[in-house]
């Protein structure tokens, strides 16, 4: 057999090349998405993006469903790195119809007012986007079955507060346990809470607090997130749990966030319970802004003061001293510095 005939010899592999990279001129010009269908990502499922479109004429951050539909999406490739996540506004194009079977791109994200991160640990370097553009961190907590846990609490507002996100403390099954003690935690901070019991009806003033605004609830598995959705939105029908006999710990029942339009107006995000709330992103420096008081105070600190009770010159203790701030909220604003060193438990 001559070379020429080995050469296109179909089990001899080595003879194909592979076809070469960037055969064709790249062009400066992009892509033009003028035209293309403004929505809400409302969930996320292996690589899939449901997607709320609202009617021509109506505002995204309205809850109401007139005209609303969900689209199917996928990220394009042209997005490159950029992530998609619950929350986020993006802009489609493709089949919006929102038909079953059709599929749309995500061709562009829209800037984000807001990002809410965690890391899966204290040691994990990877910071994991939850929800963007959200107004309120809503801590959801129970006050018995399973107890509450403070140190988490104390590291969701960490959280919120680097995030630029208002918290809202919500304490469910008071009907079990008072609430008087854990609000007095954190009332020197000025965290609003809200309180609520299984015996009775949801009160206006939670609903109060979440109208026309987008509220992530965040919270340990058993405590009740569900079960508020489903009293806010009787239509959502998200999944409960028990509560464990053998770990005292809620069962988890969401699998992934979801973001749901509220029928009196506004947006809620229903996140899966969580075990650990990481911190590995947050630089203790930016914390200090949320508290405008104790940050103005701080710059008279000397140059790398991290304001924690070691320090043998923070202003904060001068401060105190003298009568300018009060002891009990410089206590709590360094009880959320200690809680970035993670505990078994929290």
């Amino acid at each position: 057999m001559s070379s020429r005939q080995r050469r296109f010899e179909v089990d001899d592999h080595e003879s194909y090349g592979r076809p070469a990279r960037r055969t064709r001129p790249r062009t400066k010009q992009r892509p033009n998405y003028a035209g293309a269908t403004t929505a809400v990502v409302v969930t996320r499922d292996r690589g899939r993006y449901t997607c709320r479109v609202e009617a021509a004429d109506g505002d995204r951050r309205d809850g109401g469903d007139a005209g609303a539909r969900q689209v199917i999406a996928m990220r394009a490739r042209t997005l490159g790195r950029t992530s998609v996540i619950v929350g986020d506004r993006v802009r489609l194009v493709g089949d919006v119809t929102g038909d079953p079977g059709t599929l749309a791109r995500i061709v562009e994200v829209e800037e984000r007012t807001t990002v809410l991160r965690r890391t899966a640990d204290d040691d994990d370097p990877i910071e994991r986007p939850i929800v963007a553009n959200a107004d309120q961190l809503v801590i959801v907590t129970a006050l018995a079955d399973p107890p509450p846990r403070p140190r988490l609490i104390d590291r969701c507002l960490v959280a919120a507060y680097d995030a630029d996100v208002e918290p809202l403390l919500c304490l469910t099954k008071a009907d079990l346990a008072s609430p008087d003690d854990l609000l007095d935690i954190y009332r020197p901070l000025g965290v609003p809470s809200v309180v609520t019991r299984h015996d009775e009806e949801l009160g206006d003033l939670v609903r109060e607090r979440l109208t026309d605004r987008v509220s992530v609830l965040v919270g340990h598995s058993g405590v009740g997130k569900s079960t508020l959705v489903n009293t806010l939105i009787p239509d959502a029908h998200r999944a409960t749990g028990e509560v464990s006999d053998v770990t005292g710990r809620g069962r988890h029942t969401s699998t992934q966030a979801v973001m749901l339009a509220l029928p009196f107006g506004g947006w809620i995000v229903d996140t899966p319970g969580i075990r650990s709330f990481g911190l590995a992103h947050v630089d203790p420096h930016r914390l200090i802004g949320a508290f405008g008081d104790l940050d103005d105070v701080a710059e008279e600190c000397p140059r790398g003061c991290t304001h924690q009770r070691t320090e043998p010159e923070c202003a904060l203790d001068e401060a105190v001293a003298d009568g300018r701030l009060d002891p009990a909220r410089v206590e709590s604003y360094r009880r959320l510095l200690d809680s970035r060193e993670f505990h078994a438990g929290d």
